[in-house]
Formats: C-alpha cells, sequence, structure tokens
C-alpha cells in the first residue's frame, strides 16, 4: 500500500494503462498490481455483503461541499467544520481502500495507521487516522476519470488532466459511471460515518457546481478562495512535491505553470458561470484571509448563511482545535518579479475581482 493506486480495481487500472502505457517504475508498478489482485476476492466479498445494506442515494442526507482551487484553504476548513461530529467526511482509510471499507480495511487499518505519514506530503499539515480527507484519491481508485491518475502516469499527463477534471472528450455513459461510482462512495462513506450528513472537500468538484446540484439539488456549498499569488507559488510545489512522490513516469516534459495557470482561470470561471444565481442560503463565499484572521466569526457566518445548526453546541471543540494549530508554521514561498507579472496577467480577472494585491516579497 506504498502508492495510493495500490487501493485500485483491476478495471480501473487497466483502462488507464490503455491510455498511459506501461510504467518505468516497474518495482513499485508490481507492488501495486500484487495489492490489486490479492484484494480482489475480500473486495467482490464486500460489494456481496454490503451493497444491499448501504443506504440508497435517496435517502442520504443533503451533503455539504467545500470548494475552491488546491491551496486556498480547503484543507484548514474542512479540519474544523468536522469537529463538531455532526458531519460524516472521508477518513484517510476510505482514501487507499474505498472499496473494502468494511472488510480488509477494518482488520488492516491498525497497521495502515501506524504507516500513515506524519504530515502530508505537499506541506506540513499533520495527518492522523480521523484527519479528513478529499476523496479525489479514492475516486481514482474507482474510475479512470481523476487528474491523480496523470500524477501517477504522467506521459498521459495532459489527456488525464482535461478528462478528469473538465470531462473533455469524454463519452455521455463515460462521465454517467463517474457519477454512478461517486454515489456508490458516498453511500459506503455514510454508512461507514453512521449515516450523518455527509461533508465533502474536492478542488476538483469546484469546475462541476452544476453537475453537483443537478445531482444533488438540495446540498449546500461553502467556496474558499485565496490570493492567487500565493495559491500559485504554492501549488508549484504541490505538483513538484505529487510528481516527485508518485509519478510512475518521467515527469520532465510536464509544463507546471501552464497547467497552474490554465486549470484556474477555467476551474473558476466555470463556478463562476455556475455559482451566480445560487441562492444565498446554499452558496457562501469565503475569503481565507477572514479565516485565518478570525476563525470563529468566520465559521458563524457559515453556519448562519447555510442554516446550519448547532454552532454553539461545538464552539468548545472548533476552539479546542483552533488552539491545537495555533503554532502550525505554514509553507512560505518566494517568486520573483517574473513569476509576480505572470500572475497580474494570467490571473488579472480574479485578482480584480476579489481585491487582492501581491503579497510583500520579502
Amino acid at each position: 500500500m506504498a502508492h495510493p493506486l495500490s487501493g485500485s480495481d483491476p478495471a480501473t487500472l487497466a483502462a488507464v494503462l490503455r491510455r498511459a502505457g506501461a510504467p518505468t517504475k516497474m518495482l513499485t508498478f508490481t507492488g501495486i498490481a500484487a495489492s490489486i489482485v490479492a484484494r480482489q476476492p475480500f473486495s467482490i466479498g464486500e460489494r456481496i455483503v454490503m451493497d444491499s445494506r448501504l443506504p440508497r442515494k435517496d435517502d442520504l442526507p443533503p451533503p455539504i461541499f467545500l470548494l475552491g482551487h488546491w491551496r486556498s484553504g480547503t484543507t484548514h476548513l474542512y479540519n474544523i467544520l468536522t469537529k463538531s461530529g455532526d458531519f460524516g467526511y472521508v477518513p484517510p482509510i476510505a482514501t487507499g481502500l474505498p472499496w473494502d471499507l468494511f472488510g480488509i480495511a477494518r482488520a488492516l487499518r491498525p497497521a495502515l495507521e501506524r504507516a500513515l505519514p506524519k504530515h502530508r506530503y505537499i506541506d506540513k499539515i499533520p495527518v492522523n487516522p480521523d484527519s479528513p480527507q478529499e476523496d479525489e484519491i479514492a475516486i481514482a481508485n474507482m474510475s479512470e476519470l481523476s487528474f491523480y491518475h496523470g500524477i501517477y502516469f504522467p506521459r498521459a499527463f495532459a489527456e488525464f488532466l482535461h478528462r478528469g477534471l473538465f470531462f473533455d472528450g469524454c463519452r455521455p455513459d463515460e462521465i454517467e459511471q463517474w457519477q454512478a461510482r461517486f454515489i456508490y462512495l458516498l453511500r459506503k462513506l455514510s454508512k461507514l460515518q453512521g449515516d450523518k450528513p455527509m461533508m465533502i472537500k474536492n478542488p476538483v468538484y469546484t469546475g462541476r457546481f452544476a453537475m453537483l446540484m443537478e445531482m444533488f439539488p438540495s446540498a449546500k456549498f461553502v467556496h474558499i478562495h485565496r490570493n492567487p499569488y500565493d495559491v500559485f507559488v504554492s501549488m508549484r510545489n504541490f505538483y513538484r512535491k505529487l510528481l516527485q512522490e508518485f509519478a510512475l513516469q518521467d515527469y520532465g516534459h510536464v509544463d507546471i505553470d501552464e497547467t497552474i495557470f490554465s486549470v484556474y482561470d477555467r476551474m473558476m470561471r466555470n463556478l463562476e458561470r455556475d455559482a451566480a444565481d445560487a441562492s444565498p442560503n446554499r452558496y457562501v463565499e469565503l475569503r481565507y484571509d477572514d479565516l485565518d484572521a478570525d476563525p470563529m466569526a468566520a465559521i458563524d457566518e457559515v453556519y448562519r448563511r447555510l442554516a446550519l445548526p448547532g454552532f454553539e453546541a461545538a464552539r468548545p471543540k472548533f476552539e479546542a482545535y483552533l488552539a491545537s494549530v495555533k503554532t502550525f508554521e505554514k509553507n512560505r514561498f518566494t517568486y520573483d518579479e517574473t513569476d509576480a507579472a505572470k500572475v497580474a496577467d494570467r490571473m488579472a480577472h480574479f485578482i480584480d475581482k476579489w481585491g487582492y494585491t501581491a503579497p510583500d516579497r520579502r
């Protein structure tokens, strides 16, 4: 289980390999393939036993989606909100073993939890057995439509990126299958989390607002945004760290800067268009700077706007968590005049829209 793709299924792996070609890191890939083959009897058995016991989609409480481009504060927001105990979330075990949540994942949980990294690869945020995670790695283990496959197999980076983020070139039946897998994951997570309303954080869904509204007509959304200058330099680190850690093929050809600019613009414009007429009691927009400066006031605003119950009861839990991370040291990155000029040019629309300025580069 040293690689996230070890929790995949044979059909997903085969579909990915048809697009990506053979891996070059054969030792790691052999471990991935061995894990997938060894797990199949257990995965099949879990489906036979558990599928009829899962809640139907129509019986799921309306989910809450936390949106925002990567490195915009979505994780910090997720960590705070889920401390209330009122919402279900995606635990680490579910990202690695989405097919096996009620079987071998439970049996292997103590060993897998001991093997968790002390912090995320891309920053210094601690990873604990109960740390809420985004569901994209789980989705990548269940569907070929995930941008993470571009990280794993960067020979086809652009194809996986655009199919996995925007469904470019996908047939209707491929999109329907992704939707079915996503709903299946939510049904499993809901059962695992005691049928609580699910809170899902995934930057990918920032560009899928309209689709999520159609799939879950009563869902609620929080969008958090951050200074694009900070997002850009932090995203460089994001891609470099993940490619270095998880790529099974050479990635020297990947243009990280262009990827950041093009994805950011398209994703944020999709959200801007699709959420333009969203009801204010269904969709809240939040500045990361406000969350950072006065988190309790920001969380109170989210609860009030979305009419979520239980803020006062959860206040001590929020305050205790915030006190525990008060000394957390954020990653700090620098950029030169050339980078600043590129950001000012390529991200100008959202810099102006939200009133951001270039931060001090010292």
